[in-house]
């Protein structure tokens, strides 16, 4: 086993990440700054689990969205009085009223410094202030460290004024009953008194009394917040708390045994990963176990486990077990504990793996349409009344911008017509983007053209706008789905003389709406509650829409013949009049309109990248392998399998950086996604040129979105697939608790600098968010591509 790098010992101190430790205990100072996901400021990591976070000045009791924060500087770290500090200010500028989400700051210009200090086993939180804060400010600005809801539903609270139960839901809470925000009130707070793994106190030493809030009186995804006002004339030691986590002595995480939640092909490499706490030292025995019909396990194979080293703040074992083929349920066994069963079984791919992505998940994100589940409404007719011409020079909240123009014949307020048809209401919104309408189309088109996606299981009535799920129609689902997202995109483009950039719910309280989406609006043209539709100049999305229409309309032709030739004509007149600075761009529209029209033209314009496209063979090599058997052009052929070549020693290179066999290196959302789009690019790479990628790496992709991937939780990422999956998730219908089945989350997240997490809560954007384009169609392309290589079909 890899060296411990933590000591036992029996005190915090700062460690060589920048943060401090303890066995059972870390805390982080600004290492993540995104707030608004709940991750930021300062941060305890208690006996395993995230516990507290976004410890930071605040302007108002229960942050949201889009409220305020500030400006991070850099970290300092004083290693001789072990002090971590933090120099923040308000406003930041590069958040005030513009981009993503532009926050709308108040009039208010400060500085502080945030410190972490530590004392024994507990530490200190202090804040200086720059300057006194002005008068009207005072009783409005406060320190706040927000506590996970998930783990205190049920758990108990005190301090010296009062004691009770963290509530389910909350209670007697309103925007006109602040103080029924606050729980209790005193001096010292302790938080879960009678669990010794969960177990806080919080001393206020110096300004306000603590108050403990319900954050979610305001937001439905705020967690419980401990807050502390700053006094008047008030400077250094403004705020000073002394916080105690209780950390069980000589605390080690418990092992995770972690494998695919759906199982395996009995010839695809098979391999189970255990995490180690990285002090263990006593390596346990594996086995993989077969379950008997009649009770029990057969030992099948046993260990020993391959070391494989140090990730993150684990240790790694592989056992591999690749040599097992016969068929049947199986758990993996780590000393006294079992995983959850999985299969072995040539059909482990074929049945209830993508199909409930396309008989649940996209059906119920449809747009226009109400859609029934036998006794179910998933939701009524929606957005019937589409759409309102967007006001120029504006900032929506969600990102969209429309310019000094509308780029159209309509004017600002204006009904534009003929686009309330088609679509899927985009992740946790009720927007329609066109890049993940034209993504979702796209990988869509290629899996059934690929691999004959002709599983029926849904009726979908366009003229009536009604959708039945379970009940077939004699129509492939896939097929309807391209034909459902086309439909938005090419009404879109016939009423405005372009694309839209997106429609979207005007007003905040629409856009944050939560419920049935035919209650969104009214359906009623021009009664004040229409979406907007937006549009903008961009070339690049042009370009992704034009390959997506051009792949749609093969896979239409049949079908819905006049449909499939609006798609082409459409892409074609966008190819030819988008004006982008990356010529590498056009690639993916080009070989998929030479495949739609033989166009001889598509064909010079994919050779004449051909230079382009082997100096950067790691983002568009797996492009140049698709057109290697279109263009038919033998020095092409020869100059990108060579760059290829190269390019399998860079993925090789990233198979060694993981014990997963694939990179997993989040920003802030998880890696989920990226991973499943490196998987379908190594499908490509594979079938094009198996003699240098091997399927293997496809594969390890599959085995990471089914669950066998860093943490705990080795839940599947697609909600109700596999023995465990991801429940809730951050769907429409969130809050629910519930989840949407085949909706696929981003999937474990990355708690900088080393702490890999999938809580099980629905208002997680980052880690369970279901997203449409790539993240949706690449799952169902994947697992068909992984089904149809394993099988020879």
């Amino acid at each position: 086993m890899t060296d411990p790098i933590r000591t036992q010992l029996d005190s915090l101190i700062v460690n060589d990440l920048e943060y401090l430790e303890m066995p059972g205990l870390n805390v982080m100072l600004a290492h993540d700054y995104y707030p608004e996901g709940h991750q930021g400021g300062v941060g305890i990591i208690q006996n395993g689990h995230r516990i507290a976070t976004n410890g930071d000045i605040r302007l108002e009791p229960m942050p949201g969205q889009w409220s305020p924060i500030p400006k991070v500087g850099k970290r300092i770290v004083d290693r001789e009085s072990q002090e971590i500090s933090v120099r923040m200010e308000y406003p930041d500028e590069a958040r005030n009223r513009k981009g993503f989400n532009p926050i709308d700051y108040p009039d208010l210009n400060f500085g502080y410094t945030l410190k972490i200090r530590p004392e024994g086993k507990s530490f200190r939180i202090i804040v200086d202030l720059a300057a006194p804060l002005p008068p009207e400010w005072i009783g409005r600005v406060g320190f706040n460290l927000e506590l996970f809801p998930g783990a205190l539903f049920g758990k108990s609270f005190s301090s010296e004024n009062g004691f009770g139960i963290f509530p389910r839901q909350p209670i007697g809470c309103g925007a006109d009953h602040d103080r029924r925000w606050i729980l209790t009130e005193g001096n010292r707070l302790v938080v879960a008194p009678e669990i010794d793994t969960m177990r806080l106190t919080i001393e206020a030493k110096s300004g306000a009394s603590l108050q403990l809030i319900d954050g979610r009186a305001l937001h439905n995804n705020g967690w419980f917040v401990v807050r502390a006002l700053v006094e008047a004339d008030t400077t250094a030691g403004a705020i000073e708390w002394l916080v105690t986590p209780h950390a069980i002595p000589d605390w080690k995480s418990d092992p995770v045994i972690q494998v695919s939640q759906v199982g395996y092909h009995p010839s695809q490499p098979k391999a189970a990963v255990i995490e180690l706490d990285r002090n263990e030292t006593e390596i346990r025995a594996v086995a993989l176990l077969k379950i008997r019909d009649e009770g029990g396990f057969e030992m099948v194979l046993d260990g020993p486990a391959l070391d494989w080293g140090a990730f993150l703040r684990y240790n790694y074992l592989r056992f591999d077990f690749s040599e097992v083929e016969e068929p049947g349920m199986y758990v993996v066994r780590y000393g006294d504990m079992h995983s959850l069963p999985f299969q072995i079984g040539s059909g482990v791919f074929t049945e209830r793996v993508w199909q409930p992505t396309i008989e649940y998940f996209l059906p119920v994100q449809m747009c226009h349409v109400r859609v029934n589940e036998n006794y179910r409404v998933w939701h009524g007719l929606c957005h019937d009344d589409d759409a309102i011409m967007a006001p120029t020079d504006f900032n929506h909240v969600d990102g969209y911008n429309q310019g000094p123009s509308t780029l159209t014949p309509y004017q600002s307020g204006e009904h534009v017509p003929g686009i309330n048809v088609g679509g899927w209401h985009d992740a946790g919104d009720y927007d329609l983007r066109v890049e993940s309408q034209a993504d979702t189309v796209h990988g869509l088109a290629l899996a059934f053209e690929e691999f004959n996606l002709t599983y029926d299981n849904t009726t979908i009535d366009q003229e009536s706008k009604i959708v039945e799920l379970l009940k077939p129609d004699g129509k492939p689902d896939v097929l309807q789905q391209v034909e459902h997202g086309c439909l938005s995109i090419v009404g879109g483009y016939k009423a405005l003389g372009r694309l839209f950039r997106g429609i979207i719910e005007r007003e905040l309280r629409q856009y944050t709406h939560l419920g049935d989406a035919g209650t969104v609006t009214d359906n009623v043209i021009g009664s004040g509650d229409d979406r907007w539709v937006f549009t903008e100049q961009n070339p690049h999305r042009e370009l992704g829409v034009s390959g997506a229409l051009a792949a749609a309309s093969r896979v239409l032709r049949g079908f819905n013949d006049p449909l499939a030739t609006d798609c082409l004509r459409i892409s074609r007149e966008l190819y030819d009049s988008a004006r982008e600075t990356d010529p590498l761009v056009r690639l993916e529209a080009a070989i998929e309109l030479f495949q739609a029209t033989g166009d001889s033209g598509y064909r010079h314009a994919i050779i004449g990248l051909e230079e382009a496209i082997v100096g950067n063979a790691d983002r568009f090599g797996w492009l140049g392998a698709r057109a290697i058997p279109l263009v038919n052009d033998e020095q092409f052929g020869q100059r990108i399998r060579a760059c290829l070549q190269i390019y399998r020693g860079e993925v090789d290179a990233l198979e060694k950086k993981t014990p997963y066999g694939i990179p997993y290196e989040p920003h802030i959302w998880g890696a989920g996604w990226g991973i499943q789009r490196f998987g379908v690019k190594q499908y490509w790479l594979h079938k094009v040129c198996p003699e240098i990628f091997p399927a293997s790496y496809m594969l390890h992709a599959v085995n990471f979105i089914l669950g066998c991937h860093p943490g705990s939780n080795t839940a599947s990422f697609v909600s109700g697939v596999g023995a465990k999956s991801m429940i809730p998730g951050y769907g429409v219908n969130r809050a629910d608790d519930s989840y949407i089945p085949g909706g696929i989350g981003s999937g474990t997240a990355l708690i900088r600098p080393d702490y890999p997490e999938l809580l099980e809560w629905p208002y997680l954007w980052q880690q369970t968010e279901y997203c449409l384009g790539y993240p949706t169609s690449d799952y169902v392309f994947l697992i068909a591509a992984a089904d149809h290589v394993l099988n020879g079909s």
